[in-house]
């Protein structure tokens, strides 16, 4: 019996082992994989290079593999046997999805995908974002914005942010780093969807080219933003998209740049993406020196409170700068609903600069004299931005929230020493020194639900909590002094703090061809200032507390394919820049000295849009007709009042709030291609504007200087101005291109201020080299040496002409060569989340 038992015992394992042995080899064989390959195509039977394609299979998604075709449009692959979903996505056209049986080895045929609508130029190659040959349209026209893809931009390759800006619909920038929109200064900035300290400086031109061209991908311009946008900045917003890896496997490019004035760059782009994550680093630095040009003529009525009637003053500073940036990251993909990333950023810079400022005094009587202040100063800036974001798919239908926080710190520093003399004689000496410090804590939660086929409901909440110190010291040493002595006004701390918290709710949808997004957001800012000085009287704490509610309406209707016609309508806030409101006074010139306001108020804008979208392959253009009506509007005001703690009278820039600004306009956006080796972009922009304001402050009576009178000073003004645009990019073989961009701004008169008209022309071309792994660009900035502002100012007994020139004409040469340009992988590309910070928090518009 026992026997019999262990006999049956060794049958069952032996045919249990045999089982599993014939089953694993069963196993085995069915995941064996085979080899197919294939080709992608365009409508005419080109290679399409470089695009992306995957395998999904319907089964098992373990299984799903992914691959980029070679320069020929080729590709290879080794699958499991399986029902696959293969879609192609590639620069410049439509993703395409087709399913296949794979069941044996061999070649797939080829895949056709077609050009997007827009209509591309000619065949090209895309790589790292650097551009061979232009592709598509640079700029997109959406319900709620444009997009201008900088890869077009030949005249800004080795540049950087402010350079990329001077091509960008309806963006102007001045040669002190000013940008405006549509004539307007108060634009908002984000960066990849949110605020950045590292880019919300107040420091003109040094902010912008902190931020190197080849890091940049696009740039959103948002003239009406809708409510899911924070309702700052009342011309609008600028939303710079950086670039992030969309290929799979190792993919990396450096960026080399030489040029004069010395300018001199090396940076860098590197990305890995396998699987469920994804890394990258960017970083770099450079060199730059510049020369500014300066000049300021005064005529006064009367003599003035020293018996001149004129005075004259140039300055020609040159400045050094050194700049070093990086940006590290990653992205991983916990599974197919929930994604996390997370990324720091730091950018430093340090310069030198030297200011001579030169005065010639026409007294009323008497013989010409002149006067010397001299600057040498030292400045540094140090950046640092930690970003967290959390996305959640909530269902399978499109349900998702996302969850981000920013933290960023910012300290900028700089001393100067200066020396003032008279007819030659020495007069005094100031030692100069600012420390500023900026602590910034972002939160933001969106919710998004799709509702049908059709319609989408968003909602979020945002904190903005921003603390800012500046301190500013003043120290002089007159003639005949041993030692220096602090001048008690302009030595001074501040303590600016802001909070800002907002929520909206906003509601997209569409009914055959209309489209329709109606929003409502809320904002509550609660601001304390607290101004201490060393005269002990001008101290004050001020406290600012307000709500404002900002609805958004959006409306479309497509007559046709790629023929639409929009309507917007939004409500927007301009809240003052925070050394807008501190009331210290600078002293680098103090003949000239600005102060803040901190009775300064927010100013609110009605702005609406009526717009026509028409796209065909070789032509495209978007007419909007534009109304704005801002109130509070903050006017630069210009006086000549009497400084108590120095003893004389000076010119006196602050920020006040001052009666209206309204602007009705048209701007036409267009491209078109007449042959297949010419590109025209262009923009006209003409407005009609309106501004009222009165100014009223205490100055010397023109007739009996001893005596005080009040004296008026009106902003009203009418006028009409343009800003005219246009690139012409020729492409003289597949592998060089030239562009040729010139930029026109109409002259602008607002009662006491009358801005002269600017023009400038950039010329750039590219040559691509190494089998499309290289690529020189060389580029001149302002060819012709005309980039400058001119502007006459008027007031009660004078008149002032003033004159700057940021930087003369500059040449540069890049040299930019890209490796490993995207290896095979074990796992398919994913579905990139519509909650990812590069969207940052826009609006697609509603399904047109």
């Amino acid at each position: 019996m026992n026997e019999r038992i262990e006999i049956s015992s060794i049958i069952m394992k032996r045919t249990l082992g045999l089982t599993l042995v014939l089953g694993a080899a069963s196993f085995a064989f069915a995941q064996q994989k085979v080899n197919v390959s294939g080709k992608i195509v365009d409508q005419q039977n080109q290679a399409v290079p470089y695009a992306s394609v995957t395998f999904g299979n319907k089964a098992n998604k373990q299984l799903s593999d992914a691959t980029l075709t070679d320069e020929k449009g080729s590709y290879e692959i080794a699958l499991v046997p399986g029902n696959y979903d293969v879609t192609i996505e590639a620069i410049g056209y439509k993703k395409m999805t087709n399913n296949r049986q794979i069941s044996n080895a061999g070649n797939l045929g080829s895949f056709k995908v077609e050009a997007e609508s827009s209509g591309p130029l000619t065949k090209t190659q895309d790589i790292q974002g650097v551009t061979i040959v232009a592709t598509t349209k640079p700029v997109k026209v959406e319900i709620d914005k444009k997009t201008y893809d900088v890869k077009s931009d030949l005249t800004a390759i080795g540049g950087n942010l402010q350079d990329v800006l001077q091509n960008v619909p309806s963006v102007s920038v001045d040669p002190d780093g000013t940008v405006s929109m549509r004539g307007s200064s108060n634009v908002k900035f984000l960066v990849n969807g949110k605020p950045s300290a590292l880019l919300g400086l107040d420091d003109g031109a040094n902010a912008l080219q902190s931020i190197p061209a080849d890091q940049i991908d696009r740039i959103e311009v948002i003239t009406n933003p809708s409510a899911k946008f924070e309702a700052s900045g009342t011309a609008g917003i600028l939303n710079i998209i950086l670039k992030k890896t969309t290929k799979m496997g190792f993919n990396g490019s450096v960026v080399g740049t030489l040029g004069y004035l010395p300018r001199t760059s090396l940076n860098t782009n590197l990305s890995w993406k396998k699987g469920n994550l994804t890394w990258f680093l960017n970083g770099g630095g450079g060199y730059t020196e510049s020369k500014g040009k300066n000049w300021t003529n005064t005529r006064f009525t009367n003599p003035d409170s020293d018996g001149n009637i004129a005075k004259y003053q140039i300055s020609e500073s040159k400045n050094i700068s050194r700049n070093y940036n990086a940006t590290a990251g990653l992205v991983y993909d916990i599974n197919n609903k929930t994604s996390m990333n997370v990324s720091g950023t730091i950018r430093t810079s340090d310069g030198e600069n030297h200011q001579p400022l030169n005065y010639t005094y026409f007294p009323a009587t008497g013989a010409t004299y002149y006067g010397l202040r001299s600057s040498d100063g030292n400045s540094s800036n140090t950046g640092i931005q930690g970003d967290f974001g959390f996305d959640r798919k909530l269902d399978d239908k499109g349900q998702n929230i996302s969850l981000s926080l920013s933290l960023q710190r910012n300290q900028s520093q700089g001393n100067s020493l200066i020396s003032q003399s008279t007819k030659d004689v020495f007069e005094l000496s100031n030692i100069t020194d600012q420390n500023t410090l900026n602590k910034s804590i972002v939160g933001k939660i969106d919710y998004e639900l799709p509702i049908g086929e059709n319609s989408m409901f968003n909602a979020g909440y945002k904190i903005d909590n921003n603390n800012n110190d500046y301190q500013y010291a003043v120290q002089q040493k007159n003639a005949g002094d041993l030692d220096y002595h602090f001048l008690p006004r302009y030595t001074n701390t501040t303590n600016y703090s802001e909070v800002v918290n907002a929520v909206y709710a906003q509601f997209k949808s569409k009914i055959g061809d209309f489209g329709y997004q109606l929003g409502l957001r809320d904002e509550y800012s609660n601001i304390n200032i607290d101004y201490k000085n060393q005269t002990g009287f001008d101290d004050k704490v001020t406290k600012k507390n307000y709500n404002g509610i900002f609805p958004s309406v959006f409306l479309s209707y497509n007559f046709a394919k790629d023929n639409q016609l929009l309507l917007n309508y939004s409500r927007r806030i301009n809240r003052p820049r925070s050394w807008f409101l501190v009331p210290f006074m600078s002293y680098s010139d103090n003949q000239n000295i600005f102060s803040g306001n901190s009775d300064l108020n927010p100013s609110y804008v009605d702005s609406f849009e009526l717009g026509y979208n028409f796209s065909k392959k070789k032509f495209s253009f978007n007419p909007v007709i534009y109304f704005r009506n801002e109130t509070d509007d903050v006017k630069m005001t210009l006086s000549y009042v009497n400084d108590p703690y120095l003893n004389k009278y000076v010119f006196l820039t602050q920020p006040q709030n001052l009666g209206i600004d309204q602007r009705i306009g048209f701007d036409l956006n267009y491209t078109y291609d007449p042959f297949s080796w010419w590109r025209i972009m262009g923009e006209f922009d003409v407005y009609r504007y309106k501004t009222t304001g009165d100014y009223f402050y205490d100055s010397p009576d023109p007739q009996n200087p001893a005596n005080m009178i009040t004296s008026h000073v009106s902003y009203d003004g009418t006028g009409t101005s343009t800003r005219i645009r246009m690139s012409n990019t020729f492409k003289f073989s597949k592998t060089f291109s030239v562009q040729l961009m010139g930029n026109y701004r109409g002259a602008q008169v607002e009662g006491a201020n009358n801005s002269k008209e600017m023009y400038f022309v950039n010329l750039g071309a590219t040559k691509t080299i190494w089998k499309g792994d290289g690529t020189i660009a060389f580029n001149i900035q302002d060819i012709f040496d005309t980039r400058s502002r001119n502007v006459i100012q008027t007031g009660n007994g004078f008149t002032r002409e003033s004159f700057m020139q940021w930087s003369p004409r500059q040449f540069s040469l890049s040299l930019t060569y890209r490796f490993k340009q995207g290896e095979k992988v074990d796992q398919p590309k994913r579905k990139k989340d519509i909650n990812s910070n590069d969207q940052g928090g826009e609006d697609q518009g509603p399904p047109m």
